[in-house]
């Protein structure tokens, strides 16, 4: 899954995009309703692509978590967020059975199903493409060169750090003393 582009923001509910950026703040998009308002380096900011549920032997990527729950669900919506914890954490369990029953609490469990649900609802969940450098080959048999793609530029790449360099500080000056 590629959710390099999608964060959360401590606070408030739904998933969002960065569009911009002004003087002192990020401009941010509501991938459900299309609203847009900006946040500071004061709000705490996830990029989704970070974050990760714990197991019992390593930590799995919530890209990866999505993945499983697309693959079974042969690309349809999964479990409501609001059905009964006991369901919800039986149907995670089904997806990664060794995670770490003590350090994922129930709350960080309904977020992945509701983010799940709304990055489909919003047709955000994006497969990537197998990385393959084979070469294509014309009708006479002759190899024809692969062209690479580049890769889009990420934006955030870790958390708040990030977004919070793209923040400009504010310059104080010094004030004169009178007298």
């Amino acid at each position: 899954m590629d959710l390099k582009d999608i964060i959360s923001i401590s606070g408030k509910s739904g998933l969002f995009s960065t569009v911009g950026k002004s003087k002192n703040n990020v401009i941010v998009e509501s991938i459900i309703d299309k609203k847009r308002f900006p946040i500071f380096n004061t709000n705490k900011i996830s990029a989704l692509s970070d974050i990760s549920i714990y197991t019992y032997d390593e930590e799995v990527l919530l890209s990866d978590i999505f993945r499983k729950i697309y693959e079974s669900n042969d690309g349809k919506p999964t479990i409501d967020h609001t059905e009964d914890i006991k369901k919800v954490r039986a149907k995670l369990e089904e997806y990664v059975p060794n995670f770490d029953k003590e350090q994922v609490y129930n709350s960080d469990i309904k977020k992945l199903f509701q983010w799940y649900n709304i990055l489909h609802k919003t047709k955000k969940l994006k497969l990537k493409e197998s990385k393959k450098e084979d070469s294509k080959e014309t009708k006479a048999g002759d190899k024809v060169e692969k062209t690479e793609k580049k890769p889009k530029k990420q934006i955030t790449k870790k958390s708040n750090t990030a977004i919070r360099k793209q923040i400009p500080k504010k310059i104080q000056t010094p004030q004169k003393k009178s007298g």
